[in-house]
């Protein structure tokens, strides 16, 4: 069984965040062209994008992450009245994304199988029920998933999210060597607010011990932004895989990442 690297692509990276279902067609193309590289050079690759604008602000309206909210009168909008609704057109858009990267790969002859979380998935966090290691161990190129709304045992739905999906896909598939967190903007975790940090403040190496700056758009994002990335790249980290935040605007830093080689980024350490 060939060597396995594991990629996620951040939501703000392939998709414009502040407007609704708009991808960002260039940097899928460019993320892409770097699978296919890494793929020529032997290694297997599992890919799990994010949501962005195709998920995150139509779920933060109506409070998909917090489940069922009998409490709340929500203002309708023109095509979404009630949250079961919201969840049928977020999962719909989710799949529209998914199709869009999927697309990327079948132009450059890349062979993919999508696996939408809706459809085997169930409940929240890196805990959640789903098996795995048969349905990700698949023929095709690229085995793509990415995070999405699924059925949960309380509050009927909730937001699973692409950085606990890649959690229990390094736990469960042995082949797995490393996985890299493509982010949009910063080089890794800063020890300063982006809009102020320089050159000088990347943290090279991070733990659970090291404090940061993150920057979490509470107004957009219904996951945790780079922190629940940081956390849970320290829980694969714990399990002896090797665990990077890179910049996915620098396709050369994704390569050198995917096999291993030293590159600019945060290596996440679980201690």
């Amino acid at each position: 069984m060939a060597e396995v690297v594991v990629v996620k692509f951040g939501g703000g990276l392939i998709t414009n965040k502040s407007k609704l279902c708009t991808p960002m067609l260039e940097t899928i193309d460019n993320l892409v062209e770097v699978i296919d590289r890494i793929i020529n050079c032997g290694l297997k690759v599992i890919v799990v994008h994010g949501a962005g604008s195709f998920g995150h602000l139509r779920a933060k309206y109506w409070r998909l992450n917090e489940g069922m909210v009998e409490d709340h009168k929500f203002a309708p909008q023109i095509d979404c009245q009630n949250q079961y609704q919201a969840v049928s057109l977020v999962r719909k858009d989710m799949l529209t994304l998914n199709s869009i990267v999927c697309d990327a790969f079948t132009k450059r002859g890349i062979s993919t199988r999508s696996l939408p979380p809706h459809q085997w998935a169930k409940n929240t966090g890196s805990n959640f029920s789903g098996e795995i290691s048969t349905r990700f161990a698949a023929a095709e190129d690229v085995i793509v998933t990415f995070g999405d709304v699924v059925d949960c045992d309380i509050g009927e739905f909730g937001i699973l999210s692409g950085d606990d999906l890649v959690v229990r896909i390094c736990r469960d598939i042995p082949q797995v060597s490393r996985l890299v967190f493509a982010v949009k903007g910063v080089d890794g975790i800063l020890s300063k607010p982006p809009n102020v940090a320089t050159d000088e403040d990347l943290i090279h190496e991070w733990s659970p011990s090291v404090s940061y700056s993150g920057v979490h758009d509470t107004d957009i994002d219904v996951t945790g932004g780079i922190a629940l990335k940081a956390n849970r790249g320290a829980e694969v980290a714990s399990m002896g895989i090797e665990v990077v935040i890179i910049n996915g605007e620098k396709p050369e830093r994704l390569f050198d990442a995917c096999l291993g080689k030293s590159t600019r980024g945060t290596r996440i350490l679980d201690k």
